[in-house]
């Protein structure tokens, strides 16, 4: 009798997806470090996604650099309440100046 595939891979939580990028609100200027954090089936749809939450608070041009996905809720501020923002549907934008 087969048996159902155990995949380590699965996950019974939404995937948080973390974006580490610098974005830019005026032209030629030295951009702002910074994460992002939202839920996303997939890595294409999460930087999609953090592209338009990007443009609608006003920044003109982003860089990605990194993107990953969260192994848990972080134990500091303020990924912490980024995570639960993600959780709750929220794109998370995380400044720093």
């Amino acid at each position: 009798m087969a048996s159902p595939a155990d995949n380590d891979n699965s996950n019974d939580e939404p995937m948080v997806f973390i974006i580490i990028a610098k974005a830019y609100e005026v032209a030629d200027s030295d951009g702002i470090d910074l994460h992002i954090m939202l839920i996303a089936p997939d890595d294409d749809t999460a930087v999609r996604t953090a592209l338009n939450a990007l443009s609608e608070e006003g920044y003109l041009e982003a860089d990605l650099d990194q993107i990953g996905v969260m192994g848990g809720m972080p134990d500091e501020e303020p990924h912490a309440s980024a995570y639960q923002g993600a959780l709750e549907g929220e794109v998370a934008i995380i400044r720093f100046d």
